[in-house]
């Protein structure tokens, strides 16, 4: 049986970004783990399948939306292989309505359509030359985006590129979270969000689990 795009996933992250030791976060607190998302992300297949993951929860729960975007650099692999994604799957779309009218199978309707969902990425702090934005990439205000960060763990970051993209008077729809390390940045995010919907693809216990069914050795 293939393995389905989520499970292949986690067992990249678990393999490539999971590592046991000693370790002291970014927020100064000491752990016994660390992921780095972005050996994933940045691997030429979980790149792929990040992508194809967060474009599939955006059809599933976020629908509607016309970008996604997170603050740089970790969110830069998953905005671009999820506007991709989002590219691929309008071209099998419209590949599938093309056969079937060369086949004469009528007008059958092969589904909703997919939109594309552009990508814009949140610069931490603004140009000091050029054009001075914050945000590179797509910015339309009025319009619904999703903020996407690699790991949650105080939620910092993903509320930063929140605030940004609400400055530039974009409507923040919800937010994808590769991996939540459950240290609290969900509540946060939540708080943020006013509503709008916070899905993370793996917890922080999830990862672990896989890593340590693998059997990878202590590094």
């Amino acid at each position: 049986m293939p393995t389905d795009n989520r499970t292949a996933l986690l067992n990249l992250i678990a393999t490539l970004s999971f590592k046991l030791g000693d370790f002291t976060l970014a927020s100064g607190k000491k752990s016994d783990y660390y992921i780095d998302c972005r050996i994933t992300t940045l691997h030429a297949e979980g790149g792929r399948l990040s992508g194809l993951v967060l474009y599939d929860l955006i059809q599933k729960h976020i629908p509607r939306v016309e970008a996604v975007g997170g603050l740089t650099m970790g969110a830069d692999p998953l905005v671009s292989n999820t506007a991709s994604a989002s590219a691929w799957a309008l071209a099998d779309h419209n590949e599938i309505l093309e056969l079937s009218h060369t086949l004469e199978l009528g007008d059958e309707d092969p589904g909703l359509a997919p939109t594309l969902i552009h990508g814009f990425l949140v610069r931490k702090a603004e140009k000091a030359h050029g054009t001075g934005r914050k945000i590179e990439g797509f910015l339309q205000p009025g319009a619904r985006v999703v903020i996407v960060d690699d790991v949650c763990t105080t939620g910092g970051s993903t509320i930063t590129a929140i605030e940004a993209a609400r400055e530039a008077g974009m409507t923040v729809a919800g937010v994808l979270c590769l991996v939540d390390r459950e240290q609290g940045g969900r509540e946060k995010i939540e708080a943020a969000l006013n509503g709008a919907p916070f899905l993370s693809v793996f917890t922080a216990t999830e990862v672990r689990a896989a890593h340590l069914a693998a059997g990878i050795p202590k590094k």
